[in-house]
């Protein structure tokens, strides 16, 4: 991405992050942007900003240990800043599944991909996340897969889970963004 933090790439002339809360504040209670670079410019858009507390690169399970630690709500939803057109329905279509299956993290899934990241977990998993993460663990997925757990498929929104890694890839889910029906 050039060096640009990726939350922060213009996408549709506003930052990725923008286009992320914008689509998340109707649908929770709370949101806090987890950043550990680029504090004061995250700032700016009127959110809690909460830094990893877990010491070396622990990746997104030390953003939902920070998350879940700053939490007023009993569940945490996560989405990745680099996924500007999440689904509208994320959080209501996660807790549906986790009532209906008894599940206590539900993860978001489209054909055979799961997308871990995409996530609604209960804070009251703190202990078996911090042990996790005290054992050395870092993926989410495996972390994830060691609690019941329910795959939510939203097979109806595939573009919603776009990864942006490169300005190819952002260029290229503008121009599907834009398409008409999209």
């Amino acid at each position: 991405m050039g060096g640009i933090d990726k939350g922060l790439a213009d996408f549709l002339g506003k930052p990725m992050v923008v286009h992320v809360i914008d689509r998340l504040q109707p649908q929770v209670n709370e949101i806090f942007i987890n950043a550990n670079r680029e504090i004061e410019r995250y700032r700016t858009f009127g959110l809690t900003v909460i830094q990893d507390e877990i010491n070396g690169f622990a990746g997104p399970l030390a953003g939902l240990h920070a998350g879940i630690k700053a939490a007023s709500s009993p569940y945490v939803l996560t989405a990745p800043c680099d996924s500007p057109i999440l689904p509208l329905d994320l959080a209501s279509r996660m807790m549906k599944a986790i009532i209906a299956s008894k599940a206590s993290i539900a993860i978001a899934k489209t054909g055979s991909q799961l997308h871990p990241v995409f996530s609604l977990t209960p804070v009251s998993a703190l202990a078996s996340l911090e042990k996790y993460l005290n054992g050395g663990g870092r993926k989410m997925e495996a972390w994830q897969k060691s609690m019941p757990c329910v795959e939510v498929a939203f097979d109806d929104s595939p573009l919603a889970f776009s990864n942006i890694n490169t300005t190819g890839e952002l260029k290229e889910l503008e121009t599907l963004a834009q398409a008409p029906g999209t």
